[in-house]
């Protein structure tokens, strides 16, 4: 035993400051408190329908502050660009192949039930659980598991005077969808919380049939919309969408410049204007509430839309307009404010992030990967491609089963139900997908070698 001529006061001082700098960081950080967590999900919003996101007149303040305040991503993808499908992926880290969720028809509702979602897995882990809005999966609105609180409607909900169902029982509400949820978020923000919490937001905004907040419905009236140049494409190398078919489905093919391509981002935008005047009121809660420090804000969308590009409305087809999305995140401990990160993520990446920042297992089934490497600088090797893919519904016959492989520069489509139809894009010298290389011999190698990713891709997925 050592022993030492310093007063027993000086000896405890330095014995304690030893101990401070010899005390491993992993103790230390497991006597952290975790983070809370705020997903919030909108419908249908294109990646560039925000101001920071560069859109020259859509007033988007709050999705911009989070940006400014944390992170934005300008790579961002949904696997699958459909709701339903879309919204598994984010709660369960996996592709649609594995979850089951292929569409948005009824029959998603059991499989829904069965789903490990990642505010489940937080709630086995000791948090505090809450689902706010549109589930999206079947037309059953009870609750699933792992919430402690639960306020959904069924299907698609309406945009006035809602149906809810809260904590399992039918409740009618007076008002406009988007504020109503956004005051469930706040109250639920607003209580006394002994464990850490996770809130999942579901807004049904921006989906059609478009009816925005009276005191929005006059927005955007005499802007000029702009133009993506594929809006003008004549579709030549594109076989799937000049086949005929016995029916059109419900989908819209917007002619370029018509009424339709000039109504619906007007629409969208001003149902927009009510989702970020919601997230106003959750960050200034997280503020008031003093929780903004050590919670993981996230806002994103469960696919993109089409406003008339290669002809097209809704989404569903392969292209960038279609399977790109929006992805603000604000973490101060982890995230420096105004960053901007180009590495591809993807919606499976979502679930295994949260579960890692909040100490929890990541189960081997999860198909994603954490993204918390990339704010910390540790990348190693991040993703090169990813795997895309979608399952056609019998209602809208004009897009037919796809899979889909997407690099830096180039894109593969695959359409495994239709012959002598597949496409193939140079992103880099034609980001707006108007020529097909498939049949172009200088692309032949490029055209193996993303076959060969496709398959490996798909491999790896099981």
């Amino acid at each position: 035993m050592i022993r030492s001529n310093l007063p027993r006061s000086i000896a405890v001082i330095v014995a304690a400051i030893l101990w401070q700098l010899v005390l491993p960081h992993a103790s230390r950080a497991a006597d952290a408190p975790r983070p809370n967590v705020v997903f919030v999900i909108t419908d249908d919003q294109r990646w560039d329908a925000m101001g920071c996101a560069g859109h020259p007149f859509i007033k988007t303040p709050n999705m911009d502050r989070i940006a400014r305040e944390g992170a934005m991503f300008t790579n961002a993808f949904v696997t699958t660009p459909l709701c339903s499908p879309a919204r598994s992926s984010f709660l369960a880290g996996q592709f649609v192949h594995t979850t089951g969720v292929k569409g948005n028809t009824p029959a998603m509702g059991p499989i829904s039930h069965r789903l490990i979602t990642f505010p489940r897995l937080l709630h086995d882990a000791g948090y505090e659980s809450a689902y706010v809005g549109k589930w999206h999966m079947g037309n059953d609105d009870s609750p699933r598991p792992g919430f402690d609180r639960w306020v959904s409607f069924k299907g698609q909900g309406v945009y006035v005077d809602p149906v809810l169902n809260v904590d399992g029982k039918d409740e009618k509400k007076d008002g406009y969808i988007t504020d109503i949820l956004t005051d469930y978020a706040v109250d639920f923000i607003n209580r006394e919380h002994a464990k850490p919490f996770v809130l999942y937001v579901g807004h049904k905004a921006v989906h059609g049939p478009f009816r925005p907040a009276e005191r929005h419905k006059d927005l955007y009236q005499t802007e000029a919309l702009p133009e993506r140049p594929n809006i003008k494409d004549d579709l030549s190398g594109k076989p799937v969408l000049t086949r005929e078919t016995k029916e059109q489905g419900n989908e819209q093919i917007i002619r370029p410049n018509g009424a339709a391509s000039d109504r619906i981002p007007r629409e969208q935008m001003r149902c927009l204007a009510s989702v970020d005047e919601g997230l106003g009121k959750i960050l200034d809660a997280l503020e008031q509430k003093k929780l903004a420090e050590n919670t993981i804000v996230i806002f994103t969308s469960d696919n993109g839309y089409f406003w008339g590009e290669h002809r097209l409305g809704d989404k569903r087809a392969a292209y960038e307009e279609s399977i790109r999305v929006p992805l603000l995140i604000r973490y101060p401990k982890l995230i420096k404010p105004g960053t901007k990160k180009p590495e591809m993520a993807l919606n499976i990446d979502i679930a295994p992030t949260l579960l890692q920042l909040a100490g929890a297992p990541i189960p081997k089934d999860v198909q994603g990967k954490s993204l918390v490497p990339v704010f910390e600088g540790k990348l190693g090797e991040w993703r090169s491609s990813a795997l895309f893919e979608y399952f056609a519904e019998a209602r809208f016959p004009r897009i037919p089963t796809w899979q889909a492989v997407r690099n830096e520069r180039w894109k593969y489509i695959h359409y495994t139900d239709v012959a002598d139809a597949d496409e193939l894009y140079d992103l880099q010298s034609d980001p707006y997908e108007l020529k097909n290389l498939i049949a172009d011999a200088v692309a032949a190698e490029e055209l193996k070698t993303m076959k060969a990713e496709l398959e490996k891709q798909l491999n790896a997925t099981k």
